[in-house]
């Protein structure tokens, strides 16, 4: 396993972040596909002993079952100071008014509750899930320095908008001796790279680190165009993420791989790893070899021909993801 810091920060976390969306009571939330905590032991195991220390869930998944999962199964496998935990907070976790967003008592609530599914006394990186459009960023910048200053959170980080949005967040902080965000956790993959136009350029130049969710587009980067899944099927949100034109991109990572004998998802991981500002890549699992494939893909040296034909298919496409 390769390790880097986080940003501009001095936490190590490994290349590869384990996504767990894919943990979860399956009757629970939206999300049918997801494991229960017995089915999804093994592969937190895996990626421990693989040698990944990068955990990423969010208080919305599968309604705080996620949580539950992650916290109970890492205080059985590792100690708390060898395991960076991320979660997130924005998602409505109840019905009624300050059910969801980034106030102050939001986030203060939040906070608490996912401490206590999590059963642990901090968070390593608390992150905004989207930009909330209805509440002052001066109040949610505060809240969340308040937020690490009270000890339940070591970093705060910040998922996708747009980069005039982080950058009004970064000032405010800065502006007021806030705590700043040290990550993006944004849209970004072989088939979405709009974030390559403004996002990255700004992270990179302010030293933020970039943890791109959905690296594999949600699966379609792994098999062919047409191919459907359990999770495809019911996934609502990703299924206007892509379009048509993509299956060029998705042929495109076939045959690489076909040529290198390797599976496509090392192949997609790989163009992503390449990517100067990219820190590590949050990939979801509900099968050992997804974890396999994850920290394989480290060892994949593309070739400048390869990454041509990976990314010459590519279209401009509307925003996403935000």
């Amino acid at each position: 396993m390769q390790y880097v810091k986080l940003g501009s920060t001095g936490l190590d976390v490994s290349r590869i972040c384990l996504g767990c969306m894919s943990f979860g009571l399956p009757d629970r939330g939206t999300h049918e596909w997801t494991l229960d905590e017995e089915t999804s032991r093994p592969l937190i195991r895996q990626a421990l002993e693989a040698g990944i220390n990068f955990f990423d869930t969010a208080n919305v998944y599968s309604d705080g079952t996620s949580e539950e999962i992650v916290g109970r199964v890492l205080a059985d496998l590792a100690r708390r100071d060898e395991v960076v935990i991320a979660t997130k907070v924005n998602g409505s976790m109840h019905e009624g008014p300050n059910a969801h967003g980034l106030s102050r008592k939001a986030i203060m609530t939040e906070i608490d509750n996912s401490l206590r599914r999590l059963d642990t006394d901090y968070v390593d990186l608390y992150q905004i899930h989207r930009f909330d459009h209805a509440t002052p960023v001066e109040e949610t910048m505060e809240a969340l320095h308040d937020v690490v200053k009270a000890g339940k959170a070591r970093y705060i980080g910040a998922s996708s908008m747009y980069a005039w949005e982080f950058s009004k967040a970064q000032y405010t902080a800065r502006l007021n001796g806030w705590t700043r965000f040290v990550s993006m956790q944004n849209h970004y993959n072989l088939l979405y790279r709009e974030e390559e136009r403004e996002m990255l350029p700004l992270c990179e130049d302010q030293g933020v680190g970039v943890l791109p969710w959905s690296p594999l587009a949600r699966g379609r980067l792994t098999r062919d165009w047409d191919t459907a899944t359990a999770r495809s099927r019911t996934d609502e949100y990703g299924r206007n993420l892509y379009q048509d034109g993509d299956h060029e991109i998705v042929d495109a990572v076939a045959r690489i791989a076909a040529a290198r004998d390797v599976p496509r998802a090392r192949i997609a991981l790989a163009w992503l790893l390449h990517q100067d500002a990219v820190t590590a890549p949050i990939v979801g699992a509900t099968k050992a070899h997804h974890v396999e494939d994850a920290v394989a893909a480290l060892a994949v040296e593309l070739t400048e021909k390869e990454i041509g034909e990976l990314e010459q298919p590519y279209a401009p496409r509307a925003i996403s993801g935000h």
